[in-house]
């Protein structure tokens, strides 16, 4: 049964809900989606809002977190929290007779977390120790510095994590004004899919979300991404040279044109052996083991970026591959033979893609989100299929915007 689109009044609120009936297996998973409330909105200390997604995780404050655990695995149930750059998501599952039940814990958890000092002390404790070991995650640091570069003075520019100061700054006030902001019903979106029915979800989801505000929803920011192309050179003890880099892309979220976006930037460093960057860095020059690129494209920023790692001696002429090979592919496009394997691949896949019901729902939630009709991911199968390789050719030498490019690089 394909996903359906719906909706759920709460409170006066009439709140969108995406919904899949799978009778395969007796389960159920329920995502509560709270949109403009990731890390985008960490406007004033960084990390706050995957900071305040772990707290949820310290259970009720009636069963502390070991209790509120414990109690979810003996129903074997699954309650968790997270965040991405511009939704705050908790995610439920349970067989299909506990459902009823795993709604009770998510509403004892949304109106009485387990917000006291002992549990912020915990959660800064594992923060900070996670964010000590990501010091040497060169990976990790040079994909920061990338984001600096590109994004200088918005949110996207500070580590969706945190730092250490910002961390260890946070207070609990600081926790539950977020979470008052931002877990309310105007920002919400449900998707829900298993073994239930939609009437059966809407009862339940109503009597455990009834504990929420109303609140308010605001529009999301969006960012441009810097055209400014800049280099900076991160010094660490490393055999390594770890390169990032990125530029502007000049698409919206709704443009009808992105799976054009989709397939040039297969050809160009997605689509691992084969792609024009792996083709020349590694296989030709032998400078990397891989190299990667692709296309970020979401409400609140559009741009272009990739990495690859070499020897530090390398890192210049790995540079200078990378400004040529990506010169070279907007000034004489892709060749037919690239464009029929892609379409091959990308056709051909596509089962894999959709196989599971969390992979149909989150596709669901995301033509959705992103203002589309529903079953707007299989028109763009079609559309793949039928491009012709001169519109590809016109459509990637429009983009002379992603030779702006910006690197961040870690090396000795």
């Amino acid at each position: 049964m394909a996903a359906k689109i719906d909706s759920i009044e709460i409170a006066g609120v009439k709140v969108p809900l995406i919904f899949e009936e799978d009778k395969r297996l007796p389960l159920v998973n329920t995502q509560i989606v709270f949109t403009n409330s990731g890390s985008i909105t960490d406007k004033k200390i960084a990390g706050l809002a995957k900071f305040s997604a772990k707290m949820l995780g310290e259970g009720t404050r009636e069963l502390g977190a070991n209790g509120f655990a414990e109690a979810l695995e003996s129903e074997a149930i699954h309650i968790s929290a997270s965040t991405g750059s511009e939704t705050f998501v908790i995610e439920m599952g349970s067989l299909k007779e506990q459902f009823a039940k795993s709604n009770h814990f998510l509403s004892q958890l949304l109106a009485e977390p387990n917000l006291t000092e002992r549990s912020l002390e915990k959660v800064k404790a594992v923060t900070l120790g996670a964010l000590s070991r990501k010091e040497n995650d060169y990976d990790y640091v040079a994909s920061n510095a990338l984001k600096e570069l590109l994004f200088e003075g918005t949110p996207l520019a500070q580590p969706s994590a945190g730092t250490k100061e910002s961390i260890a700054k946070i207070s609990l006030e600081d926790v539950q004004s977020f979470l008052n902001e931002h877990l309310v019903l105007s920002r919400m979106i449900i998707v829900v899919g298993g073994d239930i029915s939609l009437d059966e979800a809407k009862k339940e989801l109503k009597k455990s979300l009834k504990v929420l505000a109303v609140g308010e929803a605001e529009p999301l920011p969006h960012y441009k991404a810097s055209s400014d192309a800049k280099t900076k050179v991160l010094t660490r003890e490393t055999e390594q040279a770890y390169i990032y880099f990125g530029s502007p892309y000049n698409m919206d979220v709704s443009d009808e044109d992105y799976y054009k976006a989709r397939v040039a930037t297969y050809i160009l460093g997605t689509g691992g052996f084969g792609s024009r960057l792996m083709e020349e860095i590694r296989v030709k020059r032998g400078l990397a083991y891989s190299a990667y690129a692709r296309v970020h494209v979401s409400k609140s920023v559009s741009y272009f970026n990739g990495y690859l790692q070499t020897k530090t001696d390398s890192k210049d002429e790995a540079v200078k591959t990378v400004k040529e090979v990506i010169a070279e592919f907007v000034k004489n496009g892709v060749t037919k033979a690239e464009l029929k394997q892609t379409k091959k691949f990308l056709l051909g896949s596509e089962p894999l893609r959709v196989e599971t019901l969390s992979q149909r729902l989150h596709r669901s939630f995301m033509d959705y989100y992103k203002g589309f009709k529903p079953g707007h991911s299989k028109e763009e199968l079609k559309k793949i299929e039928a491009l012709k390789l001169d519109e590809l050719n016109a459509f990637i030498k429009e983009h002379k915007e992603i030779l702006e490019l910006s690197f961040a690089i870690v090396t000795e």
